[in-house]
């Protein structure tokens, strides 16, 4: 089979949420440029639409319209589901990427940060799939499924706090939720995975990576000595939703350059240097 058999998603429709920036958008982009057309949702509908009319501007064999879409409450997720269904009869792949965060130190860390947190990053997450199941079960088969990509962090898999405590919970969270969606599911022919990223360039990550001399600081901490790319999200996403990755489910997916495997200091080290 060729490459491009195994990669291209021409024909496919796909649906980003959270897509007219960060991890989103690099995600929205490696989508159509193996050929699908793809929805991005944000709360703010004009900067989806002005990041669609910039990606379709590249000449990408797909294509990308913008739309509005909250996952932070019912009334939110209902109106995205009901605008995906009058756009399209077909979903063959979810990206539930729509998240924030909250950061404050231990003993400052407030009650309300942990309700809107995760009510985005979980509830959301998990309210949209289910509402999405029918023309997603509609539009997969055992041979090719419909996909599922849920963005999850290292956060959530290892002990890393940093101030953002429900942000590393509500991710840890989607790490959970997707493995037992994709047990529950797996049978209606949708697969369920899940990318658990280490530092990219975003909003949600300026603070740290807002010029080149704090992403390079930040890499530094990386066991592979650099923030991620846009490529790094693009090449992910063009296996998982591919026929490449037909057969590939319940995976959390460390695209985090190592830190997932970080651990402490050799505990012998300074007996056997002495």
């Amino acid at each position: 089979m060729t490459p491009e058999a195994l990669f291209s998603l021409k024909g496919k429709v796909a649906l980003v949420t959270g897509g007219a920036t960060g991890i989103g958008r690099m995600a929205a982009e490696g989508l159509m440029q193996a050929g699908a057309h793809v929805m991005i949702a944000s709360r703010k509908k004009g900067a989806c639409v002005a990041v669609a009319e910039e990606l379709n501007a590249l000449g990408a064999p797909g294509t990308c319209e913008g739309l509005e879409g909250d996952v932070g409450s019912e009334d939110g997720v209902n109106a995205l589901v009901a605008e995906v269904n009058s756009r399209t009869d077909a979903l063959h792949i979810l990206m539930n990427n729509a998240g924030t965060t909250w950061g404050a130190p231990m003993g400052q860390f407030p009650f309300e940060a942990w309700e809107k947190i995760m009510s985005v990053n979980a509830a959301g997450l998990f309210d949209l799939t289910q509402k999405l199941l029918p023309i997603l079960i509609k539009s997969g088969s055992a041979e090719d499924p419909a996909r599922v990509v849920n963005v999850g962090s290292v956060m959530g898999d290892a002990a890393l706090g940093d101030g953002a405590y429900s942000y590393a919970a509500s991710k840890a969270a989607v790490h959970q939720i997707t493995r037992i969606m994709a047990k529950e599911l797996a049978g209606h022919g949708i697969t369920v995975n899940a990318l658990a990223p280490g530092p990219f360039v975003s909003k949600m990550t300026a603070f740290a990576t807002a010029d080149e001399g704090m992403r390079e600081k930040v890499g530094h901490d990386v066991p592979l000595g650099r923030v991620g790319q846009a490529e790094d999200i693009a090449g992910c996403m063009q296996f998982l939703c591919g026929r490449g990755g037909a057969y590939l489910t319940g995976a959390i997916l460390p695209v985090s350059g190592g830190i997932q495997v970080m651990s402490g200091p050799n505990l012998f080290r300074a007996a056997l240097e002495g």
